[in-house]
């Protein structure tokens, strides 16, 4: 039953009334010039247990009282204890209010990116077709091939995002191979806009997961190539400082104006840029900084535009960063 329950939680209550009721008597008996009367001993027992059980039963219904407004913030708490854990249970529900928060913001971030990639995926999909009804270009169906493997692959790489920790590898990666292969695999558009590469890569050893890196790498290609126009110029190179190696990619294109610069890598934002070109969905550069954070990178950008429009975007690779000595770090069991 709930009282004796209630009892038992009191029990300290019990002690030291006990304890104050048998010291009273010890005091009276062993005084000698006080003598000793059981009528009195009784007559006083009888007077303790009845406002211990008064005390008691005044507790109790409190204590159930308690129980019943529980959720009432104006019911003041019975005990210092009381007190603590309901200042707890207030922090932990607005650390659970906050995180239904940001699951329902990712939930829906995540709606937004699908329904912006259906929308993108759509076009090269429908120039397939209407090159199924005439003739064939073999190197404009490899422009929307290539266009529809990069939004699956954004969409891919988006979606291990959370779980990122359970799908990489930190190896030794040249920066200069994997630029080469960068510009390598963005060659058609490259000829196809006559656009010019200039590369001064240094043969850079950086600690990374590759297939990840090739993402980012690629990913801040294929940005340049779309805001460049025709026969403009990209040029990619390698600068190593005494606390860096950074992997710098620059273009001559559109450049982005200066109150969009702050927010290009936020998730979903698409600027002045994406707006005119209609063909963003603001999760590129989101992805490719986001990545490069969870490797220990991160990137970075100036540009202009207007007249002497530019881009520049720096992938920066920290020396006092070793995401190959972390990595081990976390997989090395603690010995006691």
């Amino acid at each position: 039953m709930r009282f004796w329950r209630f009892i038992k939680y009191e029990r300290s209550y019990l002690f030291l009334y006990a304890l104050g009721f048998l010291l009273t008597i010890s005091v009276f008996a062993t005084d000698p010039h006080i003598s000793w009367s059981w009528q009195t001993f009784f007559y006083s027992l009888i007077l303790n247990l009845f406002c211990l059980a008064a005390f008691l039963l005044y507790r109790y219904l409190k204590n159930v009282q308690a129980i019943r407004c529980m959720y009432d913030v104006d019911t003041e708490p019975l005990s210092l204890e009381a007190e603590a854990y309901r200042e707890a249970i207030e922090q932990l529900e607005i650390k659970h209010i906050r995180a239904l928060n940001d699951v329902q913001d990712k939930q829906k971030e995540y709606y937004d990116f699908i329904v912006s990639w259906f929308h993108e995926i759509k076009t090269p999909i429908a120039i397939l077709r209407l090159m199924q009804q005439t003739e064939t270009d073999p190197k404009s169906l490899d422009e929307e091939v290539s266009r529809i493997e990069h939004y699956v692959d954004q969409a891919l790489y988006y979606a291990k995002l959370d779980s990122f920790n359970q799908d990489y590898e930190i190896v030794n990666c040249n920066l200069e191979l994997m630029a080469k292969e960068a510009v390598k695999s963005h060659s058609k558009t490259f000829i196809s806009k006559k656009i010019g590469i200039h590369l001064d890569v240094e043969p850079t050893i950086v600690q990374s997961d590759s297939k990840w890196l090739s993402f980012i790498i690629n990913q801040l290609v294929t940005n340049s190539l779309k805001y460049t126009n025709n026969h403009g110029q990209i040029s990619i190179s390698t600068h190593v400082t005494q606390q860096e190696k950074q992997l710098i990619l620059r273009d001559n294109g559109i450049g982005i104006d200066l109150k969009d610069l702050p927010r290009i890598f936020n998730r979903g934002f698409t600027g002045t840029n994406g707006r005119v070109f209609k063909k963003s969905t603001g999760m590129g550069l989101y992805l490719a900084q986001e990545l490069s954070k969870k490797l220990g990178h991160y990137i970075s950008c100036e540009s202009a535009a207007g007249m002497g429009s530019f881009t520049e975007f720096i992938i920066h690779f920290p020396k006092n960063h070793d995401p190959h000595l972390n990595m081990l770090q976390k997989n090395t069991p603690k010995t006691q």
